[in-house]
C-alpha cells in the first residue's frame, strides 16, 4: 500500500488481538494479586497510599507513565509534524519541575504526615481553604481524564474499526477494575508494567519507521528540509503559541502544578517507605520523561518524513491531527501482524496508568477531606469499602467526561489547558503556604478565587475566539503527491474556489481578543499562579498577616531563606517569627501548646493533660527525623503537625 494513498480501515489480526489482550490481562491480573496479597491488611491508609512502604523505582515508573500518557503517545508527534520539533524545549521544563518539586514541596508533604494534599491547607490555614481546594483538584481531575480516556478510543478507531464509544468504556471499566480491587499498590505495580510497555510500543515504531525512510540520517535530513528543527526561536511575544519561552517558563509552571502538589503525584511519593526513597522517585522519574520525550519527539520526526510529500490530515485522509499516528502505524505495520497491536496497547498503556492513579487520587482526597469530616468514627473495615466504592463512582465520572474531551479539539492542548486553568492557581496557593510565612486563610482563599477567575477567564475566552492564524502558524505541509486529493480537486474546483475566496475576509476583532484571549495556553498557569500569589499577599496585609509563632515550623520552607543563609539572626527574620529550630520549640510555653495542639481522649488520658513528655513538640508520631521515614503508620496522628 502506497504511503500516499488512503487506507481502509482494517481488522486487527489475530496476533494483534494477542498482544492487546494480553496487556490488559496483565493489568487486571496485578490488581487480583495485590488484593488477595493484602487482603489481611484492612485499613484506607493500607489501600490508599500503601503503608508507606513503596520503593523509588516502581513509583518513579509510575510516576512517569501516569502523566506521559496516550496524550503523549498521540499528540506530540503529531503536533512535531504540523508545528516543528519545539517539544525539545520541555527537556529544560521537566528538569525545573522535578528540582523545584523534590527540594521544595515534596519535604513538606511526607514530613507532615498527611494523606491528602489539601489537609496541609487545613494544618496551614483552615477547612474553608481546604474545602475550596479539593472542590478544585476534583473538578480538575475529572475533565483531564476524560481527555485521556478519548484519547486511545481515537486510536482503536482509526487502526481496528472498534466502535469509539465501546473503546471508551472499556478503558474506563479496567481500570476502575483493577484500581478499585488493588488500591494503589495496584495502581504503581501496574503502572510500572505498562511503563515498559510505551517504551517497546515507541521503539518499534521508532525503528521501523525509520528503516522504512532510509535511517537515521535521511530522517533527520528531512526533517531539516522541512524546517522542523527550525526551533531556535526566543521571541518573547506571549501571543505566540510556542516559542523557547512559552516551553521554558509556561511549561515549567504548567508541570509543576502537575507535579509539586497534585494529589496523584503527591500520593504517591509520600507512600514511599522514606524521604529518600520519595526524593529518588523523582528524580529517576526525570530519566523516564526524558526518554518518553525523546521517543515522541522523533516519532513525529519520523512520522514527516513518511508523509513528507503527502499529509494526510491536509488531504482529509483523516479527520483530526491527533490521528495521524494510529494512521502512520496502519502503514509502516501493514504486512507486520501484532506489531499494530503493541502499539494499541502502547496508548492503552498510558491511559491506563493515568485513569487509574487520577481514580485512585479522587478516592483519596474526597475520603479523607470529605466523608472523614462528616462521619468521625468510621471503622477500618467500612473505611476500606468506601474507598473502593469511591473508586467505583469516580471511575464511571471519568468514563463519561470523555464525551466532553471529544469537543475539546486536540489532545495535547487540551489536557495541558485544562491543567494551566486548575494548575496555576492550585500552585500558587500551596505556594502562598509554602514560601509565605505571613499569608493568612483570608488571603489564600482570595488569592485562589482570583486565580480561578483569570486563568479561566483568559482560556474560555480563547477557546471562543482563538488566537490570529498568524500567531500559531503551522509550517508547510504538503499535499502535491497524494492521488485522491489532486483527483477531488480537478472535480470539484469551480465549486471550493468562489467559497475559498467570500471568507478570506476575517471578521473585526476586539483588542481583548487580538490581545488577553489571544495568549499562548502554556501561559494560563502562569496567569492563574501570579494573580493568585499577588491578591494573596495584598489581602494577607490589608486584613492583618500572620504572625509566626502561629504556625508550625514542617508547613513551610521560606524561599528567602537562600539570601539570609549567612546570618542566623536574618535567618529567623526570614522566617518571620516561626519557630525553625528545636531550640525555638523547647520555649513555648503550656498555653501555647495547648492552642497549637488538639488532644485526644486517650492522649489526655495517658498524659494526664500535661505536656511533660514533650510528645507534641516533635514531628509526626512515627516519623524518624533522622531516617526521614515513617516506622509505625498505625499510630494515633492527632498530634501531628
Amino acid at each position: 500500500m502506497s504511503k500516499f494513498e488512503k487506507p481502509l480501515i482494517s481488522n486487527f489480526a489475530v496476533w494483534d488481538y494477542v498482544v492487546f489482550a494480553a496487556m490488559l490481562v496483565v493489568s487486571a491480573s496485578i490488581g487480583v494479586f495485590f488484593a488477595i496479597k493484602e487482603r489481611k491488611k484492612k485499613t484506607s491508609k493500607e489501600f490508599l497510599i500503601g503503608g508507606r512502604q513503596m520503593t523509588c523505582g516502581p513509583v518513579a515508573l509510575s510516576l512517569t507513565a501516569s502523566f506521559m500518557s496516550a496524550i503523549t503517545v498521540l499528540g506530540t508527534p503529531s503536533e512535531v509534524v504540523r508545528y516543528g520539533a519545539y517539544y525539545f524545549f520541555f527537556f529544560i521544563s521537566y528538569t525545573f519541575v522535578i528540582i523545584l518539586s523534590a527540594e521544595l514541596f515534596i519535604p513538606v508533604f511526607y514530613r507532615s504526615g498527611i494523606t491528602s494534599t489539601y489537609e496541609y491547607l487545613e494544618h496551614r490555614f483552615n477547612n474553608i481553604v481546604r474545602y475550596a481546594a479539593t472542590v478544585m483538584y476534583i473538578a480538575q481531575t475529572i475533565l483531564y481524564t476524560g481527555v485521556v480516556v478519548y484519547a486511545p478510543a481515537l486510536a482503536l478507531n482509526q487502526v481496528t474499526g472498534f466502535n469509539l464509544w465501546g473503546s471508551v468504556f472499556a478503558t474506563g471499566i479496567v481500570c476502575t477494575f483493577y484500581c478499585t480491587l488493588g488500591g494503589l499498590k495496584a495502581v504503581v505495580w501496574t503502572d510500572a508494567f505498562q511503563m515498559v510497555v510505551m517504551v517497546v510500543g515507541f521503539l518499534s515504531v521508532l525503528i521501523e519507521g525509520t528503516i522504512q525512510n532510509g535511517g537515521p540520517s535521511k530522517v533527520w535530513q528531512t526533517a531539516i528540509n522541512g524546517s522542523r528543527l527550525d526551533i531556535a526561536d526566543f521571541d518573547v511575544d506571549p501571543l505566540r503559541r510556542h516559542t523557547f519561552w512559552t516551553i521554558a517558563v509556561g511549561g515549567t509552571f504548567t508541570w509543576l502544578g502537575i507535579y509539586g502538589v497534585n494529589q496523584s503525584t503527591v500520593q504517591r511519593c509520600i507512600s514511599c517507605k522514606t524521604e529518600k526513597h520519595a526524593k529518588l522517585a523523582l528524580y529517576l522519574n526525570l530519566i523516564g520523561l526524558w526518554v518518553i520525550l525523546a521517543c515522541a519527539v522523533f516519532s513525529g520526526l519520523v512520522m514527516y518524513a513518511h508523509y513528507e510529500g503527502c499529509d494526510p490530515w491536509t488531504a482529509g485522509f483523516i479527520q483530526a491531527p491527533d490521528q495521524m499516528m494510529p494512521y502512520f502505524v496502519m502503514h509502516i505495520f501493514a504486512k507486520m501482524p501484532g506489531l499494530p497491536g503493541l502499539f494499541v496497547a502502547c496508548a492503552f498503556s498510558g491511559t491506563l496508568s493515568t485513569v487509574a492513579a487520577s481514580i485512585n487520587a479522587l478516592a483519596t482526597v474526597t475520603f479523607e477531606d470529605i466523608v472523614k469530616s462528616i462521619f468521625k468514627n468510621i471503622s477500618d473495615k467500612k473505611s476500606t469499602w468506601i474507598s473502593k466504592g469511591l473508586c467505583v463512582v469516580f471511575g464511571i465520572l471519568c468514563t463519561v467526561m470523555a464525551v466532553v474531551a471529544s469537543l475539546m479539539g486536540g489532545v495535547v492542548q487540551a489536557a495541558l489547558s485544562i491543567h494551566g486553568m486548575c494548575g496555576g492557581p492550585m500552585l500558587g496557593l500551596f505556594s502562598l503556604g509554602i514560601l509565605f510565612p505571613w499569608t493568612n486563610w483570608k488571603g489564600a482563599l482570595g488569592g485562589l478565587l482570583t486565580g480561578i477567575t483569570m486563568s479561566f477567564w483568559v482560556a474560555i475566552g480563547g477557546f471562543i475566539y482563538p488566537a490570529p492564524a498568524s500567531k500559531s502558524l503551522p509550517l508547510l505541509l504538503r499535499t502535491d503527491q497524494c492521488k485522491l486529493l489532486n483527483e477531488t480537486i480537478n472535480g470539484t474546483l469551480s465549486t471550493v474556489l468562489p467559497t475559498t475566496l467570500a471568507t478570506t475576509i476575517a471578521p473585526e476583532r476586539s483588542v481583548l481578543a487580538d490581545n488577553w484571549y489571544s495568549l499562548s495556553y502554556l501561559y494560563y498557569s502562569i496567569v492563574g499562579y501570579v494573580s493568585c500569589i499577588i491578591v494573596g499577599l495584598l489581602i494577607s496585609f490589608i486584613t492583618g498577616h500572620e504572625h509566626g509563632r502561629n504556625i508550625k515550623p514542617l508547613f513551610i520552607r521560606p524561599v528567602c531563606n537562600l539570601v539570609c543563609f549567612w546570618s542566623d539572626k536574618y535567618m529567623k527574620k526570614c522566617w518571620c517569627g516561626v519557630r525553625h529550630d528545636e531550640e525555638d520549640e523547647e520555649e513555648l510555653d503550656d498555653d501555647t501548646l495547648k492552642k497549637d495542639v488538639k488532644m485526644t481522649p486517650v492522649q489526655e488520658k495517658t498524659m494526664g493533660n500535661s505536656y511533660d513528655n514533650d510528645s507534641c513538640h516533635k514531628p509526626p508520631p512515627g516519623y524518624n527525623a533522622d531516617e526521614k521515614s515513617y516506622t509505625n503508620t498505625d499510630v494515633d496522628k492527632e498530634c501531628q503537625f
